[in-house]
């Protein structure tokens, strides 16, 4: 392998796996937990570049950076220049160490505004964003692009030579145009002739789910780092498992029951504390959900811990199943109090 680390501006970014911002995901308690699992870097999820939403909830806690390791990376999306450079500067005021723009998103509700990757229909207003944006702040900005806006309309190439030229800091590739979302399978082709035009770091992302995965798509792009999004839900590990891989070919033992429920109850409890009751218990949900869906016996832990109201209800269900599954007896699964 290649060196095991890169640098975006100031920042050493080892080992070179990354979380990719994925809306509703990538909160604070769970890039904090990746980052301790093993990922070199991981960027929030999509913040608005609207001043309107700046003070609204949820915006408050995508822009709560208080404790996180560093680097910490922000993600901004939005269409308008100027705007998106006051929103750039805003989350720098705010304790962001790199300014990500988002023209990756192919959710409808982002490329109806004409942000994501709706974005690549119009290179002259790209070159116009990340310059403002690269101007306005004394921190790294980086890029995520999808491999264009269409199946016959593939310009990364295009737009990669834009961002390296407005000065953007890194690049990362999702190897799908916008019109496929998340279907088919990623091309890491187009990523490899990106990277080798480039001088600048360039990230491929797109269907890496293993560490075989990670290794494989490094070794075909040449590319600087990978993005792990999907593939982490529920298996915030994974970071590491690909780290120790890239650094030592060789595959670390699943993590233990016992290790699966310390990970999981600490995450429920920075959930709970982090957004209060009850969206803390709503949030959850969705990463217990994850987190049991690699073993056939969890359906029926799933739909106890979902009907759990309470942030002690969802503890107590989460750690007596685990507790009964490391004793080696089927759980008995109480209804939610």
């Amino acid at each position: 392998m290649s060196n095991a680390s890169f640098r975006i501006g100031p920042h050493e970014i080892a080992p070179r796996v990354i979380l990719a911002p994925m809306a509703g995901v990538t909160d604070k308690p769970f890039r904090v937990l990746c980052k301790r699992l093993g990922a070199g870097l991981c960027v929030s999820e999509m913040t608005t570049s609207d001043p309107r939403f700046w003070n609204t909830a949820k915006s408050r806690h995508r822009m709560d950076h208080e404790g996180e390791p560093a680097p910490i990376s922000v993600q901004i999306a939005g269409t308008v220049p100027e705007v998106m450079a006051d929103a750039a500067r805003y989350n720098v005021d705010h304790g962001a160490q790199i300014i990500d723009i988002n023209m990756g998103c192919p959710a409808k509700k982002v490329c109806n505004a004409w942000a994501g990757s709706a974005l690549m229909r119009e290179p002259e207003l790209v070159a116009r964003i990340l310059e403002a944006v690269v101007k306005s702040v004394d921190v790294p900005v980086t890029l995520k692009i999808r491999t264009g806006w269409a199946t016959d309309q593939r310009n990364a190439m295009q737009i990669a030579r834009i961002a390296q030229d407005a000065g953007i800091a890194a690049l990362a590739v999702h190897g799908r145009t916008r019109d496929q979302q998340y279907t088919g399978t990623a091309e890491y082709d187009t990523i490899a002739e990106v990277k080798a035009a480039l001088s600048i770091p360039v990230f491929a992302n797109g269907d890496i789910d293993s560490p075989h995965k990670a290794a494989q798509v490094l070794a075909r792009t040449g590319c600087d780092a990978v993005l792990v999004g999907r593939a982490a839900q529920g298996r915030p590990w994974i970071f590491r498992e690909i780290a120790h891989y890239l650094a030592h070919g060789e595959l670390l033992p699943e993590p233990s029951l016992a290790e699966v429920r310390d990970v999981l109850l600490g995450h429920l409890e920075h959930l709970h504390a982090f957004y209060g009751e009850p969206s803390g218990v709503r949030i959850a949900r969705k990463h217990l959900g994850w987190y049991a869906k690699d073993r056939p016996e969890n359906a029926a832990f799933r739909s106890v811990v979902n009907r759990a109201e309470s942030a002690e209800d969802q503890l107590r269900l989460t750690r007596d199943y685990f507790d009964a599954l490391i004793a080696g007896v089927v759980p008995h699964l109480p209804a939610a109090a």
